[in-house]
């Protein structure tokens, strides 16, 4: 594997655990609000501001984010209530 297909797979497993991490805060606040509250997007912004805010990983991120990389950020749930969607390969490490 040559050195720029290597950082590549780098560069996309690090966006990939920084997303993680947002979806994880985004759904903490989204429960704790409740699902009345009808925030979704306000608590995926809001999570995705904090943990970028002290991370030296913010610019590839945005720079990952800008070029359409991941799909919806959140997915219609049961009863109508929003959830945080995982990425495909969120969901395939996850169900590995």
């Amino acid at each position: 594997m040559d050195i720029n297909t290597r950082r590549q797979k780098q560069q996309a497993l690090m966006t990939d655990l920084l997303e993680r991490k947002i979806r994880l805060h985004a759904q903490r606040l989204y429960d704790q609000r409740g699902p009345e509250a009808r925030t979704a997007l306000q608590d995926w912004v809001e999570a995705e501001n904090r943990v970028l805010e002290n991370s030296s990983l913010a610019p590839l991120y945005r720079k990952t984010r800008g070029e359409g990389r991941s799909s919806d950020e959140f997915d219609e749930g049961k009863d109508g209530d929003r959830q945080f969607a995982m990425t495909d390969s969120s969901a395939t490490e996850a169900g590995a």
